[in-house]
């Protein structure tokens, strides 16, 4: 009889524990990143977005992502830099890059001054707009950190 409840009582525990187990599980799963999206980092650097064959990060509004932009932009092939008066940092710039063929590789807006791009090696048009100024710069991207551009923009109206 004694042996009969205390193996009742192990089953119970043990059940209790798969039961506790499951839902950790289950909650851990649900916090986990989504397929193809960048988890977040510790070091400052914002996520990595991608479209189509490109990716890229944009940000550096606060201090401790502008200065892990600036420290990862010798790890990719092009980065950009958005300014305004008196070399004031804008965000929220449409980049339109387009090859040699005038096809477009990435139309996207910066989240931030700093724009990380990687991208295959080759001649590139950047137009960058900012309220109703369009810049343009022609960039040759080699290696890392071998193409940089900065685009200077007026006060927006």
């Amino acid at each position: 009889m004694k042996r009969q409840r205390k193996a009742t009582r192990i089953a119970s525990t043990l059940l209790a524990a798969g039961f506790f187990l499951a839902l950790a599980g289950s909650a851990i799963a649900q916090t986990a990143a989504a397929p193809g999206a960048s988890e977040p980092s510790t070091t400052g650097m914002p996520a990595t977005e991608q479209q189509g064959d490109v990716s890229f990060v944009s940000g550096g509004v606060g201090r401790d992502e502008s200065t892990a932009l600036r420290q990862a932009r010798s790890q990719w092939p092009l980065s950009l830099l958005f300014t305004g008066p008196g070399s004031s940092y804008v965000a929220d710039v449409h980049v339109q890059i387009t090859n040699p063929s005038g096809a477009s590789v990435l139309d996207t807006r910066s989240h931030g001054p700093h724009m990380l791009v990687r991208l295959a090696p080759g001649r590139y048009t950047i137009n960058a707009t900012y309220g109703s100024t369009t810049r343009t710069q022609h960039v040759n991207v080699g290696g890392n950190g071998s193409a940089r551009a900065t685009f200077s923009f007026p006060a927006a109206h």
